[in-house]
């Protein structure tokens, strides 16, 4: 049976080393190409497609909130996150319900393997995005590692409070939440504000 597969990418030459790729290794395959988010929601719209090769920087990309766009279109469609990003940003898009996630840099068996795969079991995972799984569920949250009290200066931190604001709240010295506010940031790797916004974004 013949599958059809949707290649989107706004490089020529991405879109046609694909599809040689695919048209060296596979019969029955149906291929068609997108260069912007728009052409891909209309096509996933008008026909049926088993598989979006999708990369995530094409013009009016909404990022991560395509994968479940798509598949709002057509819940039965399989997709696979073809980009130049790293696997550090793979999760995201996994948990949005990509089927796989793929960089680019990566040699034409690992493509292969990884499209027959997807349309195989439903979803691939290389080795490296497996190991990047793994490192991302063993980081332990702020609860796991911070005191109680730190956990009390990373959450009015966050809220935008400072040194002398939550010195009050805690009625403790501006002296001791600046020693508190060093611990929670050796404990969570962490060397400024915006990082310490990013992980409390991600707890709540």
């Amino acid at each position: 049976m013949t599958k059809r597969i949707l290649i989107a990418d706004d490089h020529h030459v991405v879109r046609i080393g694909t599809a040689l790729i695919l048209e060296k290794n596979f019969n029955d395959f149906e291929i068609e190409f997108a260069e912007t988010y728009d052409e891909v929601k209309d096509k996933v719209g008008s026909k049926k497609f088993d598989l979006v090769i999708l990369d995530i920087e094409l013009p009016g990309s909404t990022f991560k909130s395509m994968v479940k766009e798509i598949k709002n279109i057509n819940e039965d469609i399989l997709i696979l996150i073809f980009t130049s990003y790293k696997e550090s940003f793979a999760m995201q898009y996994i948990q949005e319900g990509a089927n796989g996630f793929l960089n680019k840099l990566s040699d034409p068996e690992t493509f292969v393997k990884t499209i027959e795969g997807i349309l195989k079991d439903g979803y691939y995972y290389t080795p490296e995005l497996l190991n990047e799984m793994m490192a991302q569920l063993q980081k332990k949250s702020p609860a796991e590692l911070l005191s109680e009290r730190e956990l009390q200066v990373f959450d009015l931190l966050a809220k935008g409070n400072g040194n002398l604001e939550i010195a009050n709240v805690l009625d403790i010295q501006e002296s001791t939440v600046g020693t508190y506010k060093r611990r929670v940031y050796q404990k969570l790797k962490i060397k400024n504000l915006v990082e310490l916004l990013e992980i409390y974004h991600k707890i709540h």
